[in-house]
């Protein structure tokens, strides 16, 4: 059951976060939320945050209607970080790090990537079933971007 979770979280993520633009959102039942949601065979997948450049959510998978899985997030663009090209610079190399999910490690992106001068980052512990984590990108050795997150298993 663990390979195919992975493989779900997989191409959920990528036509998900890291596809470009917002195609994928849908109205969400809480006031100001964006959610995404992506389905295959007898797993869907929502994503349900707040906020743009620093914001809060939670994915969760079901089986069957009944949730298994779930990851919560916090983070965002660093406060010093205020103009609108880095940041959709910033955003842009986050999307492309999150297609690049490993199903090894199907929380966020790869452990390491490079895109237009910035550096993403990504450490975790654990595995499916339990674990955290921090990404990070950076611009000449400084943060301009962190997220922390937490998850796994729902018994």
């Amino acid at each position: 059951m663990h390979d195919e979770l992975a493989a779900f979280l997989v191409a959920a993520k990528r036509n998900t976060h890291a596809a470009d633009g917002d195609g994928t959102s849908s109205a969400s039942a809480l006031t100001g939320a964006r959610q995404r949601d992506y389905r295959a065979g007898r797993f869907a997948y929502r994503d349900v945050h707040f906020g743009l450049a620093r914001f809060t959510g939670q994915e969760t998978v079901a089986l069957d209607d009944r949730v298994i899985w779930s990851m919560v997030y916090c983070g965002g663009v660093a406060p010093a970080v205020t103009d609108e090209a880095a940041i959709a610079l910033i955003h842009s190399c986050l999307r492309q790090a999150l297609y690049i999910v490993e199903a090894d490690r199907p929380f966020r992106g790869p452990r390491a990537f490079g895109r237009d001068g910035l550096r993403y980052l990504d450490d975790s512990e654990g595995d499916l079933a339990a674990f955290r984590g921090a990404e990070r990108i950076t611009r000449d050795g400084t943060v301009v971007y962190r997220l922390d997150y937490c998850g796994g298993l729902v018994r």
